[in-house]
């Protein structure tokens, strides 16, 4: 037990280090071992039977009264970053991944963006947890079938929106925060012409980073691992992007830093 209150303090210092509510978070000890063995055992495990399912149900039941509900974004334009694409046979093609913002009806039209040239299309079926719906709203996680259009003609990455309301763009002034080592970012510093590869919405691409400067406005040459910097990136292939979007960098297999669209420029 002494372990234990150890291993928590130790936990809550660290998120409180990262300016979290270290104290107050809710913290909930147990083992999913041994919860994952009951259940084998008895595969409708109630509340009170078992010790260790009970610490599950007291860990959802922190999280509900913890995490606050996101408010959903539903008076904004519509877009959905496509996750994944696949063809029903006698029905078309579907596009999946969840409603990054606003609202779609089953019959209007969106913009297929990014990659390659906008097209337009229409939603002619709403899907989610093989249920058919007539709107999808932010936050669901939904398949649309798309009319007229084929498995070839959409990959991920590319973005559904509603017509007119967002455009491809491959060049970008950013926010950028670079990871420290100790963060597990970079040991090195970094130049102009660095080319990381850049994860936005669902899919990634590589970034050549032009001029930077520092929080002064200052032109900066080099850019060492903690710095907070902006930069002008270009991407090598046009992305649905718009600002305040954020994205991910990373290279060599780890994520060396994140950022954020403060302008479009092209």
């Amino acid at each position: 037990m002494e372990l234990l209150k150890l291993i928590k303090l130790e936990v809550r210092e660290l998120l409180s280090s990262y300016e979290f509510l270290g104290d107050d978070v809710p913290m909930v000890s147990g083992s999913t071992l041994l919860a994952l063995e009951a259940l084998i055992a008895t595969t409708n495990v109630k509340r009170g039977e078992n010790q260790w399912d009970d610490k599950i149900y007291e860990l959802m039941d922190s999280r509900d009264s913890y995490v606050p509900i996101p408010q959903r974004q539903t008076d904004l334009p519509f877009v959905l970053a496509v996750e994944d694409v696949f063809s029903i046979m006698d029905h078309g093609t579907v596009a999946t991944d969840h409603v990054e913002r606003g609202t779609i009806r089953v019959g209007e039209m969106v913009d297929i963006v990014g990659l390659r040239e906008t097209r337009n299309t229409t939603v002619t079926g709403v899907e989610m947890f093989q249920k058919t719906l007539n709107e999808a709203m932010a936050g669901d996680n939904v398949g649309f079938l798309l009319r007229c259009i084929q498995k070839v003609d959409i990959q991920r990455g590319m973005a559904l929106a509603k017509p007119g309301t967002i455009t491809p763009h491959s060049k970008f002034v950013a926010i950028v925060y670079v990871l420290k080592k100790e963060e597990g970012g970079k040991h090195s510093p970094f130049f102009a012409g660095y080319r990381p590869q850049l994860f936005m919405r669902t899919t990634d691409v590589t970034g050549r980073v032009g001029s930077m400067m520092n929080d002064g406005d200052e032109e900066s040459k080099m850019v060492m691992p903690g710095d907070r910097v902006k930069m002008v990136v270009e991407l090598i292939m046009p992305l649905a992007c718009d600002q305040g979007m954020r994205f991910a960098i990373r290279d060599g297999g780890k994520t060396v830093g994140a950022g954020v669209i403060q302008s479009i420029i092209e």
